[in-house]
């Protein structure tokens, strides 16, 4: 067992903190999902062509971003989970 009591309720401060950083995680995801997307086509354009050799370096600068973003979304998805489980829990009581 864990030595935090639930709180009766949460502020709408918190709740809307708990929304903002659970919608910030996913549109990090999803801008990681798109690069990685685009990195691929990137790779793809490379192969094609002699000329289009920057188009590699372009998608190997994009997995370095992928790669930098990582603990962001870490950093934004974890609190931001614990928070709106904590404001699931807590229902709709407001706090005083």
């Amino acid at each position: 067992m864990s030595d935090q009591q639930p709180a009766p309720g949460v502020s709408a401060g918190y709740r809307r903190w708990a929304g903002v950083l659970v919608r910030t995680a996913s549109v990090i995801a999803l801008l990681m999902v798109v690069a990685f997307v685009v990195s691929l086509v990137l790779l793809a354009l490379a192969d094609a062509e002699e000329g289009h050799a920057a188009y590699g370096y372009l998608a190997v600068l994009l997995w370095f971003g992928i790669a930098a973003a990582v603990p962001v979304l870490l950093a934004v998805a974890i609190p931001g989970a614990v928070m709106t489980r904590r404001v699931r829990r807590a229902g709709t009581t407001p706090a005083p």
